[in-house]
């Protein structure tokens, strides 16, 4: 047995909740639009027939109707020949074409009715369908966009593992080694004439500040020293 067994099941089914508690959801909706389509071609099929026995009804109908009156004529001409026997006959065969007249229409209207609840039906099922196609695409892009997801993942993932901060450390320290070796190359460097000027006027302000310490310390060291000619 199929997802769905009748058209009043597909009808009434509640596409969401199924949808809901399947495991496969996608899947699930491939067989409810199969089991779909299955049942659509089914009542198709069974509304051409419909349809098709509708119009030989029609026909039958329209010979009875036909033969109806040309028995009613021929009664008519009877009566006026005077042949009242052929004339009873005549109005006999005209009752019996037009009970079956009555009869086809009868059958007419129920195949007018037959008709349309096929037509009903396929209009419903064709916009269950409908909507159920639209969830399908919406399913497919969800799993489209899911799996985009899980490689975006898995692409940052490998980028944050062991093997990718070990690679990055080793570029790192080769970078400080490199800079390690620039600043050895400029330890190393022969001063310029321009930096030996800077140096020596350096030098040389230090010279300078260092007499002046010394004086002062001298000034203050002989002021502090007693008086020797007070005390003769």
């Amino acid at each position: 047995m199929g997802v769905f067994s009748r058209f009043r099941d597909i009808i009434n089914a509640n596409i969401n909740s199924m949808l809901d508690r399947a495991e496969d959801p996608e899947k699930m909706i491939r067989l409810m639009i199969q089991e779909m389509e299955d049942t659509l071609v089914e009542i198709k099929a069974s509304c051409a027939g419909a349809i098709a026995n509708k119009k030989r009804i029609q026909r039958m109908l329209t010979e009875a109707r036909k033969r109806s009156e040309i028995w009613n004529e021929k009664a008519q001409l009877a009566v006026t020949k005077g042949r009242e026997d052929l004339a009873r006959e005549a109005l006999l065969e005209k009752r019996r074409f037009g009970e079956k007249a009555d009869s086809l229409q009868d059958e007419m209207h129920q195949y007018d009715a037959i008709v349309q609840q096929y037509q009903d039906d396929i209009r419903q099922l064709e916009e269950k369908l409908h909507a159920v196609r639209e969830k399908q695409r919406v399913l497919v892009q969800r799993h489209i966009h899911a799996q985009k997801k899980r490689q975006a993942q898995e692409e940052i993932r490998h980028s944050t593992s062991t093997d990718a901060f070990i690679r990055f450390e080793q570029f790192e320290n080769r970078i400080e080694r490199m800079e390690a070796e620039a600043d050895l190359v400029n330890a190393y460097r022969k001063p310029g004439l321009e930096e030996e000027f800077v140096r020596l006027e350096g030098d040389e302000e230090v010279e300078k500040e260092l007499e002046a310490l010394k004086a002062r310390v001298a000034r203050g060291s002989q002021e502090d020293s007693p008086d020797t000619g007070q005390d003769q």
